[in-house]
Order: structure tokens, then sequence, then C-alpha cells
């Protein structure tokens, strides 16, 4: 309504729970300048329009589902859940209530009015099971909630001036079966929407508008009456009682008729009627006039005075209304007009105003509908519907006002308006002025053209709506898909944290072997990743396995770094395994830098998984919004080590000797050589020996020697669960061998001395004796294995033997972890040992200080005495215990 604003006015505010106010229950009546509120909670509130203020606020045992006020009488009734109906005079307030100090400084003490609680003998008809009621002069019509029935009761009004209390029972009958409520046993639920009752009179009753209950009755024109409730109730001139069920059914009572079934009984299903079925809860019924009122008419028309209607409404919970008017067919006939409109919903309450107008409020707007004759709905080129005809189609208009819980419509003001009195669902009373004379604009008449061009809008919206739902639905499987493999990562993590020492859900194990690859023998790693877990490795997941050289290791300062193979893990699903297998060396410069620690790293990519789901790598995509930067993880991912693993020289060794003569494989190759030296050694003559540092060194020099001893007891006792019936020197060989894949030949031939062959092409002895230590313990001589290693190359010597060490200091850890305990030794000769020891370590430093400042001639004795050095320490007195 464009040029007809309404003009909001706020009146008050009342309490309201924290979601606001529920519809159906709320309730606003006025009368003269008086206004009756209840916002569905225990209080009743008495709110004085000219004054601007509220003059009373009753308090109920329980929440007020409905009130109805019988104006002549200053009747204020209200129907209590669960409680019944009370009865408020408002002439004489005393009899009804009782004020207390308590009740001033109650929670709405910030009121102006006191709270006023409502006396128990207020109630006049106590029933738990009332739903409903209307009330008449003479007559108090309710509806109750039975086991499986609606129960309509009639009581007789008492008269003016007597105690309000009802007398007898004067009529009963039971409406159609229902589904009650879940609700406690013995203890009914409370409806979720309560059944509507209004009484309507035929225009020559004696009954005034004003004992009808207000807001709750009203008269019909006798040619609407009589067709919709029989020519009976006209006769009569009987009021007749409509009832709107939550099921949709719209029914009707003739009161004359219940009244006089008590003396006559007859058939109690003849007494209802059912005129209708809106297949939804019906929340409203009214009537209103269509028929245009002439001018001079509407000049003269008085607030108090009583309206004929010629158009009876019902109003659905989902927006399905009914309207039901006299009109003349094709043979001039007088017959009722039905016809259903589909209006916004879901509708939370109703009025009825002049000049054929329906406000109707949904939680969006408050709409507007006009189903006056001659109405401006029908459009220009629209012919008209016979004599009292009823609108084809209604086109509702917003009024701009959102969330009214409550409405009530006053008559015609003076301005040639309408005055809406409306509760909010946020408390709020206020009123809204209309201006009837402007017009609602409805609809114009659509050409060809301008309906072609519409349609193609509108089939272009709906291909733009699919595509975005088509983007939309896939960013979300993107999302979903992130999600799960989150949770799989996250369960993946903690059973690996979690699994401490023992077994791990998802291991990794390395072996080392050697292949020949072209002409050149390569050190090969296979790495074996097993998941034994009950989760699945999917997207995101990758096997880093780092190669770090000694040389790395030891100097961090140097240019060589790390190797770090990455290998994506899809679906590696419960007991399935992966095999990986990747060069160790010898590298370009045909060395192998022993030890090789070989590290296996499992890494989930939080960028990969959640980026990826986040913002979307798809570019084409122009309805998802772009991800800000903050929202993506800051860490690239998550790393859950696996394994460690060392590769030494007694792991690297290899055995030719070993295989039969008939299967004896090629001699293994050494680093690739210089071609001008091999051009050199073919030349050479028949029988000469090979000139080179390496022959040389193998001529001239003798083998360097390394040994250890260890006690034959600790031995035993490293060695007994895998070793038994096995010679201790042999064990001991196979113990350290364990690693090498020549381990089963030397376990076959029972050996304890073995000659192998260095990645360098070197040749190693490992010899493993038993011997008598005599000195160190005064009870006698210390059975001990003596470990001895011997090679040409120092280098070599130095990485087999620091790889025996290390065995031994795992395996003393672990037996010492077992409570061994040593013998009894002599402390002075260990004194003397380890003196003699730091003597010959300040003698290593002293001719390492010398080297750097002698000449070339002075060096080489310096460089043999240091070498003797280092044989005596490498071959201590001491025994490991």
């Amino acid at each position: 309504m464009a040029s007809a604003a309404p003009r909001v006015r706020y009146l008050a505010g009342f309490c309201c729970p924290l979601g606001g106010l529920a519809a159906g229950k709320p309730r606003v009546l006025y009368h003269e300048a008086e206004v009756f509120l209840s916002t569905g909670s225990e209080l009743v509130y008495v709110y004085d329009q000219e004054g601007g203020l509220l003059t009373a606020a009753f308090r109920f045992p329980d929440q007020v589902w409905h009130l109805e006020l019988l104006a002549p009488r200053r009747l204020l009734y209200a129907l209590c859940a669960r409680r019944g109906l009370y009865c408020l005079s408002l002439d004489h307030p005393g009899r009804s209530r009782s004020t207390s100090r308590d009740d001033r400084d109650s929670e709405d003490g910030d009121q102006p009015s006191p709270v006023i609680p409502v006396d128990p003998d207020a109630c006049i008809l106590p029933d738990a099971a009332l739903c409903a009621f209307t009330v008449l002069d003479s007559v108090l019509v309710t509806l109750v909630q039975g086991p499986a029935r609606w129960k309509m009761q009639l009581f007789e009004q008492p008269c003016p001036g007597e105690d309000p209390r009802p007398g007898g029972q004067i009529g009963e009958v039971e409406l159609s079966t229902y589904t009650p409520p879940a609700g406690v046993p013995g203890k009914p639920a409370a409806p979720h929407f309560l059944p509507v009752l209004c009484c309507v009179s035929p225009s020559g009753s004696r009954v005034p508008c004003d004992l009808l209950g207000g807001p709750g009755g009203f008269t019909l024109e006798d040619a609407l009456f009589g067709l919709l409730f029989g020519a009976d109730a006209t006769l009569l001139q009987s009021p007749v009682v409509l009832c709107g069920l939550p099921d949709g059914q719209l029914c009707c009572v003739i009161l004359k008729a219940l009244v006089t079934s008590r003396s006559a009984p007859g058939d109690p299903n003849a007494l209802v009627k059912i005129l209708h079925h809106l297949e939804e809860p019906v929340i409203f019924i009214g009537a209103l006039k269509t028929e245009p009122q002439a001018a001079e008419a509407a000049e003269n028309f008085l607030p108090d005075e009583d309206v004929h209607s010629d158009c009876l409404v019902a109003l659905g919970h989902h927006g399905r209304m009914l309207a039901i008017k006299a009109s003349w067919d094709e043979s001039g006939k007088l017959v009722p007009e039905l016809r259903e409109y589909c209006l916004p919903g879901p509708v939370l309450c109703a009025a009825c105003g002049a000049g054929g107008r329906v406000y109707h409020s949904t939680p969006s707007d408050l709409c507007v509908v006009d189903l006056s004759r001659g109405s401006t709905l029908l459009g220009p080129e629209q012919p008209e519907e016979g004599p009292g005809g009823l609108p084809p189609m209604l086109h509702p208009a917003s009024l701009n006002i959102c969330s009214v819980v409550s409405l009530s419509a006053s008559p015609r003001t003076h301005e040639g308006g309408t005055k809406l009195l409306a509760l909010s669902a946020k408390g709020r009373l206020m009123t809204c002025s209309l201006d009837l004379d402007s017009e609602i604009p409805g609809p114009a008449r659509m050409t060809t053209e301008s309906a072609g061009r519409k349609i193609k809008e509108l089939l272009s919206g709906i291909g733009n709506i699919s595509e975005r739902v088509s983007f939309l639905k896939k960013a979300v499987d993107q999302r979903n898909k992130a999600l799960t493999s989150l949770n799989e990562a996250m369960n993946v993590s903690c059973a690996l944290l979690s699994s401490g020492t023992g077994p791990r859900p998802i291991s990794c194990t390395t072996s080392t072997t050697w292949s020949r690859l072209q002409t050149q023998d390569m050190l090969m790693a296979t790495c074996v990743l097993e998941n034994s877990s009950s989760f699945s490795l999917d997207q995101g997941w990758t096997l880093c396995i780092q190669v770090l050289t000694s040389s790395c290791a030891l100097d961090l300062d140097s240019a060589c770094s790390a190797i770090t193979y990455t290998i994506p893990v899809d679906q590696l699903g419960p007991g399935a395994r992966r095999e990986v297998t990747l060069p160790l060396g010898p590298g370009e410069n045909g060395g192998l830098d022993l030890p090789v620690t070989v590290s296996c790293t499992l890494f989930y990519s939080l960028r990969e998984v959640v980026g990826g789901a986040l913002a979307p790598s798809d570019s084409e995509d122009p309805f998802l919004d772009e991800c800000p930067s903050d929202v993506l993880p800051e860490q690239e991912g998550v790393c859950l080590p696996l394994s460690r693993h060392t590769v030494d020289m007694l792991q690297c060794l290899r055995f030719p000797g070993l295989a039969p003569p008939h299967t004896r494989a090629p001699s293994p190759l050494g680093p690739t050589r210089d071609p001008v030296a091999t051009f050199l050694e073919t030349c050479r003559e028949p029988g000469s020996q090979p000139a080179g540092p390496a022959s040389l060194r193998a001529e001239f020099l003798p083998p360097s020697v390394a040994s250890i001893k260890v006690s034959a007891e600790l031995l035993r006792a490293a060695l007994k669960d895998g070793h038994s019936g096995v010679p201790l020197c042999c064990a001991t060989l196979q113990w350290l061998l364990a690693e090498n894949a020549a381990v089963d030949v030397v376990r076959a031939r029972a050996l304890s001395s073995i000659q192998g062959v260095a990645p360098d092409g070197a040749d190693v002895h490992l010899i493993v004796r038993e011997v008598a230590m005599t000195d160190l313990c005064p009870a006698g001589p210390i059975q001990a294995v003596e470990i001895q290693v011997e090679s040409s190359s120092l280098a070599d010597i130095c990485r087999a033997h620091h790889a025996v060490v290390g065995r031994m200091q795992t395996m003393v850890t672990e037996q010492a972890a077992q409570g061994s305990s040593a013998p009894d030794l002599r402390v002075q000769y260990l004194r003397q040992i380890h003196a003699n020891h730091e003597t010959l370590l300040r003698e290593v430093q002293t001719l390492r200080d010398r080297l750097c400042t002698e000449d070339e001639a002075s060096s080489c004795a310096t460089a043999q005495r240091l070498l003797q050095v280092y044989r005596q320490l490498r071959h201590p007195s001491l025994i490991l215990l």
C-alpha cells in the first residue's frame, strides 16, 4: 500500500521469554479506552490508552490461554491452563482479587501498577481439560478435551448482579474424534493448537452484538445465516456456535437445539454439522461486510452500531483461507458460495476489519487482503463475478510490520480509517492506523511479450540457481571429505602416540641388501610400511625417508646434506603394506660413509587436505567466497616418527668365500676405477705386482687390528634365548652379523671367524675366541670372549670397530637394567690401566699437534708413532662385565 503506509505507535512493552512470545496463546482485547492483554504467561494486563498507563496486572496460578470480555456486565473471563475458567469483576475488584505488599515488590515491580494475585475463589468452572470457551449474556459455552473426543458443554449464566458462577449444565454434545497429544499419565498434555469458538446470531436476533462475547461473536445477514445453518436455526432465531478444531474441521452447533435435546433426546450427531474441512489447524474464525457502503451511510456509521456481516471467513495455520458468502446462481437461486484461497504462511493471528479486509500476520510480515465487491484486485479486464460474488484470487499487500502474535481490529474511525491493536513477539503493544480510502494496488494485466520476457527471466534464474547448487554441492562434498580425512588422521595420530614401547599399529621396518646395477654394486635399503591398524591412510599422507650419512651427522657445517625421499601413500587400508627400495651408496665419489641412518616418518599435509577444501583450486566457481588466509592452517602438516635404523659396517660386509664353488658369485666390484689406471694395469708385464696405494699398503704395512673383550657370563645371559646349544664364540659372531644377509650361512656352518669384503673392496677379518683375564679378579681368572677386527684399511677397521662397540653398549645397557652385578675386581690394577690410557691420549694430542708444525721428513716418524699409539688404544686391557 504505497499511499496507505501504516502509522505505527508503540504504547507499552511487556515481559516476554528469551525467544519471544509464541503464537496461539497471547490475546489482545479492547473496550473503549481499556486494553486487556495476555502474553501467554500467568499475567493479564489492563492498559489505559487515553492515559497511556498500565492500570493493573493480574497474576493467575498458571498460563492464560484465552480471554473474553462481557462488556455490559464488566466481567473479564480468563481460561487458565490445567486449572479452569476464572471470572474477574472489573467494577468490584475486591471480590475477585487480593493485594499484598510483597506482590508490589515482585518481578514486575518495575511497572507502575501493582501485580494482583487472583483469588482462588475467582475460579468459576474448575476443569483441567478445558481448552476453549465463549460467553454470551445467558449461556456459557465450553470445549473440553476428552480421552478421544472433543466435548462441547453449555452452562446457564446467572443474572446480572448475582454470583458469576454458572448454573447447572443445560446441554452437552460430543464432536469429532482426535488423536490426544502425548503427556504424563494422569496429567493431560497441552495441545499445540487450541480450538477456536465463536458465536453467530442472525440479524433478526434480539441478542445485541456486545452480548456475543465481543470479538468472539458477530451477526450474519439472514440470507447467509439461513444457507449455512438451515431453516431451524432461522426460525428459532437461535445463536449458533462455530468451532474450528486443530485437525481442520469447521463445525457448528445450534444452541437452542442443543438445549432442547436434553428434554427430548435424539440422535446427538444430528446436533453437529460440519461446514468444511481446511485440512490444517483452524486459528481464526471471523465475519466481515463485503458489499460497498454508501458514502452517506459511512458518515452516519457509529462505532457501537451492530454490523450485519455478509461473509464468513476461516483461516488455517498454513495459510489456507475459506470465505463463504451468499450469491445468486445463473437460475436466480440464492446459494452459498465457498472459495478457498492460499495466503502466505504460517499464519500467527488474524482479524477482520472494515471495508471487507482481512489482516493476517506471519513471522515476516503483516498482510492485508480485500474481499469487498468491486475491489481493485479484480483486474480491469477481468469480468466481475455474479451479484455478491467473491474475488477469484487474493493478492496480499504488505504493511511492513513483522512478528505480530495477537491482533484486534477496531471499527472505522472518524477519519475514515481503521486502527489495529497489535502485540509483537517482543512483547510490544502498538497501534497501527490505516487509511481505508486508499486502494491496494493489484497486479497489472500482463501482455504476451512481457509474459514471454518474464518466463525467460525465470528460466534464467532457475538455471543460475541450479548452477549455484551444483557448485555448492561440490564444495560441501570436498569439505565433508576433508573432515573425514581429518578424523582418520586424528585417529592414526592418537594410535601412534599412545602405543608407547609396545607394538605400533603402523610400522616401518628397514633392511639392506647388495644389488648389482650395471657395472657397479649398490647397497639398497628396503623400507616396508605396514598398516596393522583399523584405519586407512588416504589423501594427504606421505612416507618420508631421510638418509643421513656419518659425515653429515658429525660435521654440521659441511656442504653435504641429508637426502629425503617422499613417497605418497594412497589407499593403504587395514592389513595392507607398501614396499619402497632406495639406494644408499656408493655415491658419485665411489665411497660409502658409514654408518648411515635411515629415518622413516609419516607426514600428513594439512595444507593439501584442509586448504584444498577451504580454498578450492577450481577458479571457475564464481559462487564460492574466497577463503581468508587466517582460516588456513599455520603449520604445513603433522609428522609422526615411525622408525630409525642405522646401517653400519657389519651389515654391509660381503662374504664371497661362503658361497659353494659351483654357485660362487663373481667377486664384488669396488668403486669405479680411473680409466687411465685401468689402462696402465692392462699394459704391465705378466707376473709383475700391481702398483698402487692399496696394493702397496697391503704388501708392506701390517694389517690394523682392533679388539674388545666381553665377559663370557655377560654374553651367555644376553644370548641365552636364541642361541641355546651353540658354542659361545659362534653365537657371538651370529649375533654380530644378525642383520647381515649372510647370517644364515654363518649359522649353518657354525663359524667363529670369517673374512669379508668392505664396500670399498678392502678385506675385513672378524675373529671371535675365548680368553682368560687373570689380572683383574683376585678370586681367579675371568672367562671372556675377545672380538678382534683386522683390516689393511684403517678407515674400514674404524667403522667395523664402531659397529661392534655400538652393539656392546646396547647389550650392556639392557643387562644393567635387569640388575646384573659385577664380580670383585682389583681396583689398583684398574687405576693403573686407566692412568696408562690417559697417558696415551695425551701423547696422541701431542703427536697430532706436532704433525701440523713439522716438515715432511720429520712427520714420517711422528705418523708412525701415532699409528702405534692408536693400536695400543684399540687393544685395551679392560673387559666389559
